[in-house]
């Protein structure tokens, strides 16, 4: 099974799994299902994939790809895999002094 990532026209991404990426790639360019994401984005390109032994496991990193921003997908697409952790920390400024009040 493949996970794979395309680049649509509009310079969106769409994340899918399949067992075949090159007869799917070509799938999405020919338009088959007016009711896809690509459908109105095509042409699509393929820029990245990876493959699993395990569908289980396939599926569970395609909907894990799916939930994750533009800059990780862009990380994996450019092999950067190494940037994921800092990627993933959260930029919301944490207080770490408790507030406290008097009253």
């Amino acid at each position: 099974m493949f996970v794979y990532i395309l680049e649509c026209s509009d310079k969106s991404y769409y994340t899918g799994v399949t067992n075949d990426v090159e007869r799917r790639v070509a799938e999405h360019n020919e338009g088959i299902d007016i009711e896809s994401y690509t459908f109105k984005r095509r042409p699509v390109k393929l820029v990245f994939h990876t493959v699993f032994n395990d569908p289980i496991q396939a599926i569970h990193f395609e909907k894990q790809l799916k939930g994750w921003s533009r800059k990780k997908k862009e990380a994996i697409i450019n092999g950067n895999w190494d940037l994921l952790p800092d990627l993933s920390k959260s930029k919301t400024p944490i207080n770490k002094d408790p507030s406290t009040s008097s009253g």
